[in-house]
């Protein structure tokens, strides 16, 4: 396999791990304010996802990294061209990790309320942002040939987008809710599935019209794997809803973090050889070749990687089995 398709597809694999992993950690941290209904409920929200939710975010700096490395162009394009975006979705996450680590330090009502409120802020923006962003890579951007984009803030922020912001959403807080069921017990994770029922039915409604619409706003479905992924994705997501009717919360789980999956896998299926389509001129977009470093770069990265990434890997799962148990009121250190 030539270099610069493994380094997309190990592009690919990044953003389904941060989506999988990040994705609950949104949802979470969206519900904590409204679920807790008192702040030693908050506080077992929060601590839910307090000791994994920093490495998850490893996974969107690794694959940052990688498209620094492997496609700088596609980097350029997007750093310079959507600064605004980027910059929102960069203030949102820092917001988000202030909040985790200030919100201990006063035991003030005021005080604790506020960064619960940061906390929502800091999980529902880059949700809604990463779905606007994924919902114009599948339908293109305005690209010209000097590889710049050429439209405003206002251009991503199309119905079909918005959409994508919509079920990003509502995808991840359902996600949060499968996670609180592992995690949590009691009224708590009762009050988060009756959230999770809401979320969950907008988010299919969500999911199923933005799939069709796919058809008319880009040119992703006419790859029969891509749309194959896709409708997998709308039908993974109800079999996650119907689990989580059930109180099936560990299958649940992992069906929705299927269908994120599958839901990610099918969008990079359908750009594949491209990066960044450009709406202005297909013979303009960002290719795995015409935006790509060179073949020595991308050698040494591929050895780099090869060798440091399951390291890595098996670091997390370690992570995640120490911190199996689930959290309650009693297991808080005051």
């Amino acid at each position: 396999m030539e270099l610069n398709a493994l380094w997309f597809i190990l592009l690919t694999v990044l953003f389904i791990g941060y989506f999988f992993l990040e994705g609950f950690d949104y949802g979470v941290g969206t519900l904590a304010r409204w679920l807790g209904r008192d702040d030693t409920e908050r506080r077992v929200l929060v601590n839910t996802i307090g000791p994994v939710w920093d490495g998850n975010e490893v996974w969107l700096l690794t694959a940052g990294g990688a498209m620094f490395a492997a496609f700088p162009n596609l980097y350029a394009t997007l750093f310079s061209g959507l600064y605004l975006a980027l910059l929102l979705m960069l203030v949102a996450l820092i917001v988000r990790g202030v909040a985790f680590e200030f919100r201990s330090r006063d035991d003030r009502p005021g005080w604790r309320n506020l960064w619960d409120w940061m906390l929502f802020v800091g999980s529902v923006v880059p949700a809604l942002l990463w779905g606007v962003a994924m919902a114009n890579l599948a339908r293109g951007v305005p690209v010209d040939a000097k590889m710049q984009y050429a439209g405003t803030f206002w251009n991503l922020l199309s119905p079909y987008a918005l959409l994508g912001g919509i079920v990003a959403v509502t995808v991840f807080l359902t996600h949060g809710v499968g996670f609180v069921g592992l995690k949590a017990e009691g009224a708590l994770v009762e009050r988060a599935r009756r959230a999770g029922l809401w979320a969950g039915a907008v988010a299919w409604v969500a999911l199923l019209l933005l799939v069709i619409f796919s058809y008319g706003q880009t040119g992703i479905m006419a790859k029969p794997a891509a749309a194959a992924a896709l409708w997998a994705t709308v039908l993974a997501f109800l079999a996650a809803y119907g689990l989580l009717w059930a109180r099936r919360y560990g299958w649940a789980f992992v069906l929705n973090g299927v269908s994120i999956a599958l839901g990610t896998a099918g969008l990079f299926l359908g750009l594949f050889p491209n990066l960044l389509v450009s709406r202005l001129n297909p013979d303009w977009s960002l290719t795995i070749y015409n935006a790509s470093s060179s073949p020595y770069t991308l050698k040494v990265m591929t050895i780099v990687a090869l060798t440091l990434v399951p390291i890595v890997l098996a670091y997390q799962a370690w992570t995640y089995w120490v911190f199996r148990q689930r959290v309650t009121s009693k297991s808080l250190h005051y």
